[in-house]
């Protein structure tokens, strides 16, 4: 049978790194052996080389094997490379030789560098030139997202861009965005950019004084603002809801204080906080005892 005494294996190599080619004759009659490039020129004849490129070198020599190297492999070393024993009739059989091309970068693009709580953003994420064309996978923090690719085809090579549309909420400021690359060329090729989302502010009132307890007819109340926003908020305003603000009131930056008091003060007091996203507000209802 054609080619029966003879055995090999295909071989898949990264491009730039080594392809052993092995030729063996399972039952030895000390035939040659040689092996024959894809354009059927005789690279080595036994442990002789004819062909003049020496990224071929003989790493086995005997009757039983021929085992050859080609360094520095390159895409245009692709193909069908033969094996034949000098048997009457020659036997012949083929080993193919592919070659991976790694991504040759990974690059994140945000449409907007800075997004608004509630808007949807898009992120593209483009790996440039490989072979095969690359699986393109999204994370936020250690969730996984699903984008949308497209792959681009140029002559030998692959370039796929994936698409992601993300809606940002303000539990996303100074999360990352990850773009990862499944190819069987690389391992764990990743490159990510943080998001930066703003909000508008948070507001929260809390009761200084009296610490705990009821608030009671002829003593004081001091009530403090925080508010937390991005950017954060420069404009915080206390107003009574509904109602004037009394004349003893004193308000000095965020704290709200009434050193005396008593039941004309019954209300809700509101603290509004304005940044350039939006405005918010917390109430405080005071009933005086």
């Amino acid at each position: 049978g054609d080619g029966q005494n003879l055995v090999t294996e295909d071989v898949t190599v990264v491009e730039g790194d080594v392809a052993t080619i092995s030729c063996r004759v399972k039952n030895s009659d000390d035939s040659v052996i040689q092996l024959l490039n894809p354009n059927r020129q005789t690279i080595y004849f036994r442990d002789f080389r004819p062909l003049k490129d020496s990224r071929f070198q003989l790493v086995n020599f005997s009757n039983s094997e021929l085992r050859v190297s080609l360094t520095n492999v390159s895409i245009s070393d692709e193909g069908r490379y033969f094996c034949q024993l000098y048997t009457d009739p020659p036997q012949e059989i083929y080993t193919t030789i592919t070659v991976l091309v790694p991504p040759r970068n990974l690059v994140i693009d945000i449409q907007k560098e800075i997004a608004v709580e509630g808007e949807e953003i898009e992120l593209n994420c483009t790996a440039m030139a490989s072979r095969p064309a690359t699986t393109i996978r999204w994370f936020k923090g250690n969730k996984e997202l699903t984008g949308k690719s497209e792959v681009e085809q140029w002559s030998d090579m692959y370039t796929v861009t994936s698409q992601l549309l993300l809606k940002v909420g303000r539990e996303d400021d100074g999360v990352p965005v990850i773009c990862l690359v499944d190819h069987p060329a690389v391992k764990d090729l990743q490159t990510q950019r943080y998001l930066e989302v703003m909000y508008k502010p948070q507001v929260r009132v809390s009761q200084n004084y009296p610490v705990q307890g009821l608030t009671r007819e002829g003593e004081p109340l001091e009530l403090t603002c925080a508010a937390f926003g991005k950017p954060q908020p420069t404009d915080m305003r206390w107003l009574r809801v509904d109602d004037e603000m009394p004349q003893h009131v004193v308000v000095s930056g965020s704290n709200l204080l009434i050193s005396n008091l008593n039941k004309t003060d019954n209300g809700t007091y509101r603290c509004e906080a304005s940044n350039a996203v939006g405005k918010s507000h917390a109430d405080y209802m005071l009933f005086v005892y």
